[in-house]
């Protein structure tokens, strides 16, 4: 399933959104490094996943949700 259909996102709002996440953004700056996107091949479909700093995120939100 699509992030933008999960999301309810326009297919350029999750562009966008999910651009924010990964190391650089669209203009050019830093981004957050929390996700990186490949492109499957022979596809235009995007495949994405955690990076170590995302999956590091992810561990402290949810020890802080535990708590």
């Amino acid at each position: 399933m699509a992030i933008e259909e999960d999301l309810e996102f326009t297919t350029a709002s999750a562009s966008r959104n999910l651009q924010w996440l990964t190391g650089t953004k669209r203009n050019g700056k830093p981004g957050m490094n929390l996700v990186e996107k490949t492109t499957e091949e022979g596809s235009r479909r995007i495949l994405c996943r955690l990076t170590t700093e995302g999956k590091v995120f992810i561990d402290q939100i949810l020890s802080i949700l535990n708590d």
